[in-house]
């Protein structure tokens, strides 16, 4: 048994550890698992442990279930919130099939192999994803907690105490946080994890929301990561920050160029512009994503960049300008429901394929794109994303990026899901309208 194994069992028994829970997702991010007993645990770390996938959504048909979870020791942490006796610990795990090859429907396995490529190519991928959410009273309305906006500074509430709180159980588990603070709509809020490679931000994104969630439960709050839930206030984003490093070096970074951009860096924007249509419905995959992505609520829906404009898709932001580490690009329209594998394997497949095809960099458009007409923006050639799932899933059936990043399997599975969506979407009778209609019609 190798030394990071040995360690889990160490930490397990110092820390008094009953129960482990394996932890997966579903193609459309919902987390999974289920507890094992710490006397399975020396047993799962060498062979993983056999279950039955072929109830998860895009997993196995039921001819075909047999999995086998396989716990990844980095990823071994306490659940601040279980009891300290008998205590209750966390790891991802990577799913395989029985003949011990990885399981092409399992997302973490997409991510790991899209990361590979880079690998190969001597990149290591970063990421600092900005999930914003909404505290209500309850999952069945949308009351709200606080009537806040943008970086408010409140009165001690429960919302400020939430958030702390979530702070303290994120930092416990070692995941690393920048800073906190109210966000522009109502009762809306958001924590900045500190970026991470790709895999461990994708964990810790998939931890953040149970976290946030699990903490607002114990003080009888909903927290939700829905879109848009509330019409016309702004809906919540998944606003990303990536880069990619070779060694100690931003591959992003020269300090001679204007916008102290390299090569590198302007092709891999240049790649997610260019591939921003069709990986638009992995990174805002819900019916309800296209609720926020309207013009005029700080959701970016032109395709352009930017530094200092927010109404562009990519931004390069002008914080530390000159500085090397703090380089990156930020891609602002996901938003914080999407699966954060799928999402940032199609990310940095985009940028990447940018970088193989050396992809030129449009000019960067500093006017408010919103305030443009029609005609100016065709004059600067500024395309738009797609502007309902619909629209946004037949672009993706016709991309080979997305094809060959997440693998037949998860392509057709999740494009077949997102079809039964958008279908039971269009034939819903909405109150908006019973309430519109019913009364003339």
């Amino acid at each position: 048994m190798d030394k990071e194994k040995e360690n889990v069992l160490k930490l397990a028994k110092e820390n008094d550890v009953k129960f482990i829970r394996l932890w997966f997702t579903d193609i459309l991010g919902f987390l999974k698992g289920f507890a094992i007993t710490v006397d399975e645990l020396e047993g799962a770390l060498e062979e993983g442990m056999g279950f039955d996938g072929s109830s998860i959504q895009g997993y196995a048909r039921i001819d075909e279930s047999d999995m086998i979870a396989k716990p990844d020791p980095n990823t071994f942490q306490i659940i601040p919130w279980r009891p300290k006796e008998n205590a209750v610990a966390r790891m991802f795990a990577d799913i395989f099939e029985p003949d011990g090859s990885p399981y092409k429907g399992d997302p973490r396995w997409v991510l790991k192999r899209a990361l590979k490529k880079a690998l190969d190519l001597g990149y290591t991928f970063y990421v600092g994803p900005e999930l914003e959410y909404f505290y209500f009273k309850g999952n069945e309305g949308t009351q709200i907690l606080d009537k806040g906006g943008y970086f408010d500074l409140t009165p001690l509430d429960v919302a400020t105490e939430l958030r702390r709180e979530t702070i303290l159980t994120l930092e416990a588990m070692g995941i690393h946080v920048e800073y906190s603070h109210h966000e522009v709509a109502p009762s809306q809020h958001e924590i900045d994890l500190r970026f991470t490679d790709a895999l461990t931000m994708a964990d810790n994104a998939m931890t953040y929301r149970l976290v946030v969630k699990e903490t607002a439960l114990r003080h009888g709050v909903y927290a939700t990561f829905m879109p848009k839930p509330i019409f016309g206030q702004n809906g919540s984003g998944m606003h990303t920050h990536q880069s990619l490093f070779k060694g100690e070096k931003n591959a992003f970074f020269d300090p001679k160029d204007e916008f102290h951009l390299s090569k590198i860096g302007k092709s891999y924007m240049a790649g997610i512009l260019k591939h921003a249509k069709e990986i638009t419905s992995i990174t805002s995959q819900w019916v309800n994503s296209y609720k926020r992505l309207v013009p005029g609520y700080e959701a970016p829906v032109y395709i352009s960049w930017a530094r200092r404009n927010r109404s562009a898709l990519v931004r390069v932001p002008m914080y530390k300008p000159g500085k090397e580490k703090a380089t990156r690009m930020e891609f602002r329209s996901p938003d914080p429901a999407c699966n954060p594998y799928l999402a940032f394997a199609v990310m940095l497949a985009a940028g990447l394929k940018g970088i193989e095809k050396g992809d030129e960099l449009p000019p960067p458009v500093e006017e408010d794109i919103f305030e443009m007409s029609e005609e100016a923006r065709k004059r600067h050639g500024i395309d738009s994303l797609p502007g309902n799932l619909l629209e946004a899933i037949q672009l993706t059936e016709k991309s080979e990026l997305v094809r060959e990043t997440l693998g037949d399997h998860i392509f057709q599975k999740f494009i077949e899901n997102k079809k039964i969506e958008w279908d039971q979407y269009r034939t819903h009778v909405s109150q908006f309208e019973l309430e519109k209609y019913l009364p003339i019609l």
